[in-house]
């Protein structure tokens, strides 16, 4: 099963650096204060360590906005579906069965290949998504395409979007609350293409 997530990201990237130069800080005061002779850090040190800081803060701030775009740019023709909806032959380009539970989204398309956090879409398609829940009321939310749909365990709910026409990786996340790992319910729509599957063929299965 795919599984899109791992730990790739600007997250993890800003986590190691911030470790990496909280490790470094330790280490220098320790020096400071226990080394025989009198020891002080180089200025020259000094400024890299408030460039690195900076140059941080940017970078953060970036992949932030980035986001923030995402949700600010929905596409057009997406739209929550009534219960029980039966598509006609050939009305969407692919369907895609999710089935959420805590924590994380399960993906099942025609052929019934599982891919775990991640559903797999070729840009511009027509997708159907029918979801299910086996335990407590979750959130579907794709930013990107302005769609949110609420769903209960038990009952089927049916939504689709218009895949983006740019290939990439696209945010994917629960917005009910539904227990302690709520806030890492998160999966990839990956739209395919020479990026999305430069991305992909280096993640592994789950």
């Amino acid at each position: 099963m795919e599984n899109a997530l791992g730990l790739a990201g600007y997250q993890s990237t800003m986590i190691i650096i911030v470790f990496v130069v909280l490790g470094f800080g330790i280490a220098a005061l320790f020096a400071a204060l226990f080394l025989p002779t009198r020891w002080r850090l180089p200025y020259s040190m000094e400024f890299l360590f408030v460039g690195l800081l900076l140059v941080m803060v940017w970078y953060g701030d970036k992949q932030s906005a980035a986001i923030y775009e995402a949700y600010q740019a929905p596409l057009e023709e997406e739209g929550v579906l009534e219960v029980g909806y039966e598509p006609g032959e050939g009305e969407f380009d692919r369907s895609i069965r999710v089935l959420a539970f805590q924590w994380g989204f399960a993906f099942v398309d025609e052929e019934d290949a599982i891919s775990r956090n991640a559903a797999v879409v070729q840009p511009g398609e027509k997708v159907l998504f029918s979801l299910f829940a086996n335990d407590v009321i979750h959130g579907f939310n794709i930013p990107a395409a302005g769609i949110t749909a609420e769903f209960e365990p038990g009952a089927e709910r049916n939504v689709w979007i218009r895949a983006p026409q740019e290939p990439g990786k696209y945010l994917v996340q629960c917005l009910n609350y539904c227990g302690v790992g709520h806030s890492q319910m998160k999966a990839w729509l990956v739209v395919q293409g020479d990026e999305a599957e430069g991305e992909t063929d280096g993640e592994g299965e789950a």
